[in-house]
This record gives structure tokens, C-alpha cells and sequence, in this order.
């Protein structure tokens, strides 16, 4: 048992490290072929983030766990939302760009509602929806680019100028030892995230097993909290710096990608039915619970910062206690 938790935490410290290499080698090798900021930004910074849950997801498809697969991706929405942002959101509220946040959030209640309306009447995830979902994600990534190319964002070139780049690139030597580097971050990066995944999914089973308590509850609480980190980090430097909108843009990218990157691989590498492990008088808790409370936690998030232009502490305390709520519910039952 201790060899699990401590393999299940190595897991995770090859993730988070692993997804900042990724991040630095690819900005560093797009910068070094002209690539602009805002393309970057829009792209490779924001799927960085997602890559652990795009890793575990996929990996548990693989091997036919898909209840670690089905709960990582729910599971990260959940604590992305009521746990990450709701504490910047609680800490130090703001406003924020509702013009910004009309794509993501429009094509994150679309896709959820292709993603619910499968669950509650057909019973299965289809392969047919796998690439539906990352058909929209392609679409969604096509027209972010054309949008941030339009109206670049000033926070989100900031976040792109903090990942490192060699100022002595005019030296050839030196540029092509400096390329070299970002390739080998980028290899490393991907090398410990597939690693890190790896034993976060095997032995985050091995814990369940162990402790008797079903696969999804491990993935919809310490799974989903694990592969967020990199979305906590971003939040809290983010909430550092003073851009709690920054903050916001990059937990709903996050959860959009959650529905249409990460369930949308992992139903394509191997379709399944709605996991139904635990069950409440009757009725699965997948579809009584957790899906409506993913639901629910985005539009107390959204609905009113888009009204308002703005956000309000109360927000954040509410998806706390949500939060919270949950994580006993799913012990308790």
C-alpha cells in the first residue's frame, strides 16, 4: 500500500515537471521558427495544461479502465472549477473580459450537451463521439487562433513571454546548442508525462483495490486534483501577478478541453458505457451526481461573469462548499 501512494505521488511530480518541460521546449522551438505570440499562446500554452488528463485519460482507455478515464475528465472540471478558481475567485475577485470568455464558454455548454444527452440516452460513449468531440476541438482551436489574431489578448502574450528563450540566438552555435535544448525539454517533457501517467493510473487502481473503494471515485477526487495541478500553478501565479482573468480564460479552456480533447481521445482509442460503480437508491451517480454537479459548478461560474463583467467572492465561497460537499458525498456512499 505505501508503494502505491508513493509511486501514485512519483506519478504525479513526473506530470506536473514533465507538462513544464513540454510547455518550454515547444514555445522555445515555435519561437525559434517565427511562430507569433498569440498563435503560442493559443495553442501550446493552453493544451500544455491539459496534457496530464489528455495522458491518464487515454492511457486508462487503453488498458479498458474506463472508469479512471471517465472520472478524470469530469473529475478535473469539477476541481477545476470549484476548487481552483473558485479560490482565486474567493481570494481576489474581478472583472474580466466577457468578450474573451463568449467562445470558450459557448463551445464548452455545446459539447456538453452532445456529451450529457449520450450519457442519459444512449448508456454509452461511441467511438462516432469520440471524433465528434474532437472535431469540435479542432474547430474550437481553429477559430481561437483566428480570434486571438484579431484581438490579441495583452495577459495571455505576458504568459508567453515568461517561458524562457535563449537571447543569444543570433550566435548560430549557440542557437542550434539553444534549439537542441528546447528539443530535448520537449522530448523529456513528453517522456516524464507518459511515465507519470503511467503510474498514476496503475497504482491510483492498486489504491483502490487496496482501500476497497471504487476505481471512479479515485479518479473523479485524486486523479482529477492530480493531473489540475498545472492549471492550480497557473491559477495561483496568475492570482499573483494580479490577473485573476487570466486565471479564469485558462480553467474554462481547461474544461472545454476536458470534454472535447480528453473524453474525446480516450472514447476513440476504446468506446464505453457510462460507468456505473456506485449507485444511490437505485440510480446511477454519474447521472444524478456528478455530471449535473459539473454542470452546475460552470454555469454559477460563467453565467455571471458574463452578465456582470465580473466576478464576486460569494462565487468562489459557494464552489467551495460545493466542492467540498462532493468529496464527502462520494465517501460516504
Amino acid at each position: 500500500m505505501v508503494l502505491y501512494i508513493l509511486l501514485f505521488l512519483l506519478g504525479l511530480a513526473l506530470l506536473i515537471k514533465g507538462g513544464d518541460w513540454f510547455v518550454d521546449g515547444s514555445v522555445g522551438i515555435a519561437r525559434r521558427f517565427h511562430l507569433s505570440e498569440i498563435l503560442i499562446g493559443a495553442t501550446i500554452v493552453s493544451i500544455g495544461t491539459t496534457l496530464p488528463e489528455v495522458m491518464v485519460s487515454s492511457i486508462s482507455a487503453a488498458q479498458g479502465q474506463s472508469d479512471i478515464s471517465y472520472g478524470n475528465a469530469i473529475g478535473s472540471v469539477i476541481c477545476n472549477t470549484a476548487l481552483i478558481s473558485a479560490v482565486t475567485v474567493a481570494v481576489r475577485p474581478g472583472t474580466v473580459n466577457r468578450r474573451s470568455l463568449r467562445l470558450p464558454v459557448i463551445f464548452f455548454f455545446s459539447a456538453a450537451v452532445i456529451y450529457c444527452a449520450t450519457a442519459y440516452f444512449v448508456g454509452e460513449f461511441t467511438r462516432p463521439l469520440g471524433i465528434c468531440l474532437l472535431c469540435i476541438f479542432a474547430v474550437y482551436m481553429v477559430l481561437s487562433v483566428l480570434d486571438a489574431k484579431k484581438n490579441p489578448n495583452p495577459e495571455l502574450l505576458e504568459e508567453v513571454a515568461d517561458k524562457p528563450v535563449d537571447a543569444a540566438a543570433k550566435d548560430p552555435k549557440k542557437e542550434r546548442l539553444a534549439l537542441f535544448k528546447d528539443i530535448g525539454f520537449l522530448l523529456l517533457g513528453a517522456a516524464c508525462i507518459a511515465v507519470g501517467a503511467k503510474l498514476l493510473v496503475d497504482n491510483g487502481i492498486g489504491i483502490s483495490n487496496e482501500l476497497g473503494i471504487p476505481q471512479k471515485v479515485i479518479a473523479l477526487i485524486f486523479v482529477a486534483l492530480g493531473t489540475s495541478l498545472p492549471e492550480l500553478v497557473t491559477a495561483i501565479t496568475a492570482l499573483a501577478k494580479g490577473h485573476s482573468a487570466l486565471s479564469l480564460g485558462n480553467i474554462i479552456g481547461a474544461n472545454l478541453f476536458n470534454i472535447v480533447l480528453v473524453s474525446g481521445l480516450s472514447v476513440t482509442i476504446r468506446p464505453f458505457a457510462v460507468p456505473a460503480a456506485t449507485v444511490v437508491k437505485g440510480m446511477n451517480t454519474s447521472l444524478i451526481v456528478d455530471i449535473p454537479l459539473m454542470l452546475a459548478v460552470m454555469l454559477i461560474l460563467t453565467v455571471p461573469a458574463l452578465i456582470r463583467g465580473k466576478l464576486a467572492r460569494w462565487q468562489g465561497i459557494l464552489l467551495l462548499s460545493l466542492y467540498a460537499a462532493f468529496c464527502v458525498f462520494q465517501f460516504v456512499i
